[in-house]
């Protein structure tokens, strides 16, 4: 069983204190204490290594934050038009945008949005670089450095035949002609050492050509907020870098922002049994968290007991694999009963849908220090009908 098949670990962290009958459910609470903390380790990174530390909006775009984010980190990086938009719009700062593919009608106002562009292929390269040139935007190509760390293959950006990135072996003087910049994400919830042997595999493929660059960016999937994460090496990495090749650095990172951060509340709504002991909740996998199916991974359950009743947690939706994972309860549940995941701001907010008309969660936030409770945003029928025809 991989990594992302076990249990997702998850820090409790100060949600141990919070009364789960203070919101409704469904409900993704944020402390923005630990957002902070978060945010206050990167702005340390970037301070002492001299890098430049962007927040991925794919993993995290409370931009309730935003004015916190732009405190502490230089910018965001965003995959498309709309988080490119959002970007320049909230957060302030550089905006490095990169897609897989862009679409001619979009360039216009992506480039209007960007400091950086990045091109997936040497052909979108050509076909928009006199464009980005006109409009004083700095242009970037992503490589593959053709090394894989990923434990997942359908998560491995370097995996056989991926779409993302120009393999480094087929890099040559024509293809970096106009380029500003080389842009490479190879990990995913990893730390320092994957990225240490991703550029000693590379380094030498693309050595000849950063002398003439401005930058290179190392994109996400740096735990660098972790507690185990080798963070004094991931300064000297980068100073080394600077310093051999006169280049700037950018990093990534989308989780490590809002990392151990938020929690998603939920309510027991009927408890049938069928084989096992069940329970139906206001959460479903399919709708609120999607990557416990699409990873899979089982989410962290706050105050989980060892031993007691085990329930297997599914939700409401009328699809068959809407189902969570198997949990225990030192008691039997009750109907109405409040629990929460742990672990839940990044990647979860962002890929919520209202498949089968289910309703989506209303998004709190929580100072931990202060037991401020916020009611940012809650979702009604026009939100699910308004996505329709």
């Amino acid at each position: 069983m991989t990594e992302l098949m076990q249990t997702q670990a998850g820090d409790a962290g100060a949600f141990r204190d919070f009364d789960l009958s203070r919101v409704p459910t469904p409900c993704f609470v944020v402390d923005e204490k630990a957002v902070e903390a978060n945010l206050k380790i990167l702005s340390d990174v970037a301070d002492r290594s001299g890098a430049h530390v962007l927040s991925a909006l794919k993993a995290f775009s409370m931009f309730a934050l935003a004015p916190l984010v732009r405190q502490h980190l230089g910018g965001t990086c965003a995959s498309g038009i709309f988080e490119a938009r959002l970007g320049r719009e909230e957060y302030g700062g550089e905006v490095a945008t990169f897609c897989a593919g862009y679409k001619a009608q979009d360039m216009d106002e992506i480039l209007n949005l960007s400091d950086h562009i990045i091109f997936n292929s040497p052909a979108q390269k050509d076909r928009f670089l006199a464009q980005a040139q006109a409009a004083g935007v700095q242009v970037g190509l992503r490589i593959n450095p053709q090394h894989s760390e990923g434990e997942i293959p359908k998560y491995d950006p370097c995996a056989p035949c991926s779409r993302l990135g120009t393999p480094v072996s087929l890099l040559t003087d024509e293809i970096m002609q106009g380029v500003d910049g080389l842009h490479m994400h190879t990990l995913c919830e990893q730390g320092f050492e994957p990225l240490a042997r991703t550029w000693a595999a590379v380094e030498p493929k693309i050595a000849s050509y950063l002398p003439t660059l401005k930058w290179i960016n190392f994109g996400g999937g740096h735990h660098i907020t972790r507690a185990d994460y080798d963070r004094e090496a991931l300064i000297a990495f980068i100073q080394d870098i600077r310093t051999t090749y006169s280049i700037d650095v950018y990093l990534e990172p989308g989780e490590a922002v809002a990392l151990d951060a938020g929690i998603l509340v939920g309510e027991v709504l009927d408890l049938p049994v069928n084989g096992m002991n069940l329970a139906i909740t206001d959460i479903s996998a399919t709708c609120h968290m999607p990557d416990v199916i699409e990873a899979p991974y089982r989410p962290a359950l706050l105050d989980e007991a060892d031993t007691g009743h085990i329930y297997r947690l599914g939700g409401p939706s009328c699809l068959a694999g809407d189902v969570i994972g198997d949990y225990t309860w030192e008691q039997p549940l009750q109907i109405g009963q409040r629990f929460a995941f742990l672990d839940q701001a990044h990647y979860s907010m962002v890929k919520t849908n209202t498949f089968n008309g289910v309703p989506l969660p209303t998004i709190a936030l929580w100072n931990s220090e202060t037991d401020a409770l916020q009611i940012i945003k809650q979702f009604g029928y026009d939100d699910f009908k308004e996505r329709l025809s």
